[in-house]
């Protein structure tokens, strides 16, 4: 299946109430904001989403209601990953009932695919569940402790998955990404954002990150200048982007980037369990440090 998804597309967080139940009523501001920041998509219910902390009618719920606050105006790809195929088969109609552009799935991360063909059969079955969607195998081997090669999955893939599209790659084996690439006939987004210059030189056209949600317009200035051909501008803020992850990793990773959401505008509430919530001093550390480090300006400077 041809499908090529181009631009930032971020990785969106899911929003909660205190006391962690959704909060669907801001995902119309979550759209509003990737728009006014010239995002492309959203990837919906991923890692960032906390789609595995979520029961799979929360993850039907949160996929509707972006489905309808986009109407059509971010590219939606939505994470049916599941450690159960059949729920991951339930998650992948879904997408398709509600118009999605796109499903995707990591692998099963209890009993894990020992081979490709293994990995193969299972995603055949989940994509067989959309057949009117390009299908995205989603590999993130720091979660998922799956690291099978991408390029063999797909090679392997044409022919028994009609709708295979390509892959969301979070890793960072660039000769396995690069193998990808240059095969022609895979949409290969990259996820890791604080490599994206890297996967630019390698001929990325695509990315889907976290980071696209607190500092888009830092990346639209990586991505122009290395187009431009000036590389010195480009290392400069990619080395920006560095710092700003490397210090919100310091923090506590996810919870963090949640926790920057706030300062930026959007409370999207707390993490779930077994996650752990900064406090309120950890916040104001973090904050001082992102100050400190010039974050709150250069990540919304055009």
């Amino acid at each position: 299946m041809t499908h090529h998804l181009t631009g930032l597309i971020a990785a969106p967080f899911t929003a909660l109430r205190p006391d962690g139940s959704l909060n669907l009523d801001l995902i119309d501001r979550q759209v509003e904001n990737l728009l006014q920041n010239n995002v492309t998509g959203a990837f919906v219910c991923g890692t960032t989403g906390e789609g595995v902390s979520l029961s799979t009618e929360e993850r039907m719920q949160v996929a509707e209601s972006w489905a309808q606050a986009s109407r059509g105006r971010l590219t939606l790809i939505i994470h049916a990953g599941h450690n159960s195929l059949p729920d991951a088969r339930a998650l992948a109609a879904h997408a398709q009932r509600i118009g999605a552009q796109a499903v995707a799935i990591t692998a099963p991360t209890f009993f894990k695919p020992a081979a490709v063909e293994d990995l193969l059969a299972f995603s055949a079955a989940v994509a067989a569940a959309a057949p009117t969607l390009p299908f995205y195998y989603y590999q993130i081997p720091s979660f998922t402790g799956v690291a099978l090669p991408v390029y063999d999955f797909l090679v392997a893939g044409v022919g028994r998955i009609p709708n295979l599209a390509g892959a969301k790659f979070t890793y960072e084996n660039l000769m396995d990404y690069g193998r990808c690439l240059r095969d022609g006939r895979f949409d290969m987004l990259f996820g890791r954002d604080e490599m994206l210059l890297a996967a630019l030189a390698l001929g990325c056209q695509g990315a889907v990150g976290t980071t696209y949600n607190l500092a888009a317009p830092l990346y639209h200035r990586i991505w122009r200048a290395y187009q431009a051909g000036d590389m010195a501008t480009a290392q400069a803020d990619q080395a920006r982007a560095i710092e700003f992850i490397a210090t919100f990793a310091r923090h506590g990773g996810l919870p963090a980037a949640k926790a920057m959401m706030k300062m930026i505008g959007l409370d999207c509430g707390p993490v779930r369990l077994p996650q752990r919530n900064l406090t309120a001093r950890q916040c104001d550390q973090l904050k001082a440090e992102l100050e400190q480090i010039g974050f709150f300006e250069y990540c919304s400077k055009v």
